[in-house]
């Protein structure tokens, strides 16, 4: 079965590059309408639709393949993935449509595993699973369409930062060189369970801490690493300084880099960056760090520096692992600067 359901490549490593689908989706044409707050336009985490001046619906998707042998936690994996993006939004989850590619000939007990994995995450989460759509596929992918509401004053869209902003990030980063590590078997039963346990962990916990804080931007860190989403954050009005020394990270990763355990995707990412990024010391190690493909990821927000600490705190005390990892300084000539 491991076989069978393991794939060449999982998670949101799957995830089509930044730079492919930015001259894809410039070229569509974009429906005014005043009622559409965010769009995929904005390169943000979901759509928001206002309803009224007290309600606004987010909308989000996502799907992928098995990063993961065992599908009760790939369900779980994804189901918290795509419930992510609601999170960064500022909403909570209200309803979840199940999104599924299957074979036909593989044993149905894997993918009622992999479902009911899904609905114990949304059960976590306080929403509902009210259905879904499957085909018969030569590989297994699953996911989920997302519903959540959010009050249209309260929205986190990802490019609301501020100048002297500190970053925040809630989660740490190398999940996508674990899963590289081991597919070929080369990754430590420790490793595995650092890098599953980051990724079956609902934002929610996060995000519900940050509804007493004026959060300026959000987004959650995911296939196009952690340097791109925050260019996109950036959206060329501000750069960031990042703390080289303050990036939480899985620990095993260091050797697996040096091994070359990397992905195709984190090489896209270093490519879509390219002229972006300064690093003021050469590190090979934390450069694929900070360009690797996160599944499920955390939250990566700015908030008042003088807020900063006291949310560190409680997330610490709630036990997610959050740190200060950089500010957001006056636009310079590049976009991000790691110190």
């Amino acid at each position: 079965m491991e076989d069978i359901i393991f794939c060449k490549s999982g998670g949101c490593s799957a995830k089509l590059g930044a730079k492919a689908l930015d001259s894809v989706l410039s070229k569509l044409t974009k429906k005014e309408d005043e009622n559409l707050l965010v769009g995929f336009d904005h390169s943000d985490d979901a759509a928001i639709y206002k309803v009224n001046d007290e309600l606004a619906i987010v909308s989000t998707l996502d799907f992928f393949p098995p990063m993961v042998e065992d599908p009760y936690v790939f369900g779980q994996i994804a189901a918290c993935n795509a419930m992510s993006d609601v999170y960064a939004m500022g909403g909570e989850v209200k309803t979840c449509l199940n999104i599924v590619c299957f074979p036909e000939k593989l044993d149905m007990n894997i993918l009622g595993k992999i479902l009911q994995g899904g609905n114990d995450k949304v059960l976590e989460a306080g929403g509902i699973l009210v259905g879904g759509h499957s085909i018969n596929d030569e590989d297994i992918k699953y996911g989920m369409s997302v519903t959540g509401f959010v009050n249209p004053s309260k929205i986190y869209t990802n490019n609301g930062i501020q100048f002297g902003d500190a970053l925040i990030l809630t989660k740490p980063l190398g999940v996508g060189i674990v899963m590289a590590a081991n597919r070929v078997k080369a990754a430590s039963r420790d490793a595995l369970k650092k890098a599953t346990d980051s990724m079956t962990t609902l934002n929610k916990y996060a995000a519900d801490i940050l509804k007493d804080y004026d959060v300026h931007g959000c987004t959650d860190v995911t296939g196009f690493g952690f340097l791109v989403h925050l260019s996109e954050m950036l959206s060329g009005k501000y750069s960031a300084l990042v703390y080289h020394e303050d990036i939480p990270y899985i620990k095993e990763c260091k050797g697996y880099i040096e091994e070359f355990y990397l992905t195709g995707a984190a090489q896209k990412n270093r490519n879509f960056m390219d002229g972006k990024v300064l690093f003021k010391h050469k590190d090979f190690i934390m450069e694929e760090i900070l360009f690797d493909p996160q599944t499920s990821g955390g939250l990566l927000f700015s908030v008042k520096r003088e807020d900063a600490k006291e949310i560190v705190e409680k997330m610490n005390q709630s036990n997610i692992p959050a740190c200060i990892v950089g500010e957001i300084i006056n636009k310079k000539e590049y976009d991000v600067e790691v110190i």
